[in-house]
Formats: structure tokens, C-alpha cells, sequence
């Protein structure tokens, strides 16, 4: 059976997918700026995350909130299989807005891992249970009073890039890079091609070819 984007899986890509990869086909696209500029790092252990957008907005309060965690819960409660829960807190510090239980609750609906723009907590039972998370570093502070999700499923940005919910994310050592889902097809098909293209490069250098006879012959660097 002949591979399409149709026939190309999550479990595949994550697999045989990475950033760079995805990076290079959506330059060839014309989408050159689908990378964030934010340094997230996986903080976990789990050095790749391959899911599709569950976005929530954040904002940090300075008052009692009458309705704490209300709808973080509700994001969290909705998440569905190889959803990568997105947390767009600009950054902030202030408090660990993601941790052990809320990754328990998550991973139970079949969420595959979280990219946080701001702290996380609970690291070591979050690596014990290898749950991938990428976030901006740690704080050991709770969020209650001090920061809430203000929307769900909404358009988030972080670092310059826009996160649609359901858009296809690809995170690594690298970095993050997000597909607009109008080139979805494109990217997957692309993305595909090239990876295996590079393993021929590879074994041809491996076996002697010259760099520039390898990119004479394959066109692949």
C-alpha cells in the first residue's frame, strides 16, 4: 500500500518526524516563520511531543479568584487522544500553572504532553511517570491566586506564532515548530519524503560518497 498524508499516522511521525524536517518543508512552502522564538525545553525527560493543538490562554491575577480552575479543568476534562495541551502564559514565572496531577488527569484522556509558556512544578513525578512537558522553567508555587486560563480553544500566540486548536505540533531539542493546518497535507507528504531521503544521503556518506556528491545526486542537505 502507497503512503499518503491520509495513511500517515501520529504514532508515525512521531516516530520518524522532527523539527527541523517539518521546518524545512514549510520553508519550501513559503511558511518561513512557524518556529517560536520562546526557548521552551523538555523539562521532563521526554525529548520529543507529536500531538495536535488543545490551546488555553493564561493571564496572572493579584486578587482572590471566585472561580479557580475553573476553566482549566474544563480543558483539562476535554482533552482528547494525541492532544498536546497548550498553555500560552506569556512567559510567566509567577507560578507552576502545570504539574503531576493535572498530567495525570490528562494523559487519562490521552494527552500526550503539554508546551507551557511559563513554569511548571512537580518535575520528578513527572519524569517518573514520562510525561512529556517543554515549558519556560519552574516555580514551586501553586497558580491559585495568582494565575488563571482565561479561554479554551481559542488562537493563542507564543513566541510570535500563532497555535490554532487542532494544529499539528512537532517539539524537540531543536525546538517547536507549528502546521498551519491549510498545509497540513503538503507538510506531512513533504516531511516524509525528505526524512527518507536523508537516511539514502546518510548511508551514502556513510559509505564513502563525497558531501557534494551526495547533494549532486540527492539534493538533500
Amino acid at each position: 500500500m502507497s503512503v499518503t498524508p491520509e495513511t500517515i499516522t501520529l504514532a508515525m511521525m512521531r516516530e520518524s518526524f522532527y523539527s527541523a524536517v517539518v521546518s524545512d518543508v514549510l520553508d519550501s512552502l513559503g511558511y518561513r516563520k512557524q518556529c517560536i522564538a520562546t526557548a521552551l525545553a523538555p523539562m521532563t525527560g521526554v525529548l520529543k511531543l507529536v500531538g495536535r493543538c488543545k490551546t488555553t490562554q493564561w493571564e496572572e491575577v493579584d486578587s482572590e479568584d471566585l472561580n479557580p480552575y475553573e476553566l482549566e479543568l474544563k480543558a483539562i476534562d476535554e482533552c482528547q487522544p494525541d492532544d498536546l495541551f497548550i498553555a500560552a502564559a506569556d512567559g510567566s514565572m509567577k507560578s507552576g500553572i502545570w504539574g503531576e496531577l493535572l498530567s495525570t488527569a490528562s494523559r487519562n484522556s490521552g494527552c500526550v504532553g503539554a508546551i507551557i509558556d511559563g513554569a511548571i512544578r512537580d518535575i520528578a513525578p513527572m519524569r517518573e511517570m514520562q510525561f512529556g512537558v517543554f515549558a519556560a522553567g519552574a516555580c514551586p508555587y501553586d497558580s491559585l491566586h495568582r494565575q488563571r486560563v482565561t479561554a479554551v480553544d481559542v488562537a493563542v500566540q507564543i513566541g510570535g506564532i500563532t497555535f490554532n486548536p487542532g494544529d499539528l505540533v512537532i517539539a524537540d531539542d531543536d525546538g517547536i515548530v507549528v502546521v498551519p493546518q491549510q498545509v497540513e497535507a503538503e507538510v506531512i507528504r513533504g516531511a516524509w519524503e525528505k526524512v527518507h531521503a536523508e537516511n539514502e544521503v546518510r548511508d551514502a556518506i556513510r559509505d564513502g560518497m563525497t558531501a557534494t556528491a551526495a547533494f549532486d545526486k540527492y539534493g538533500v542537505l
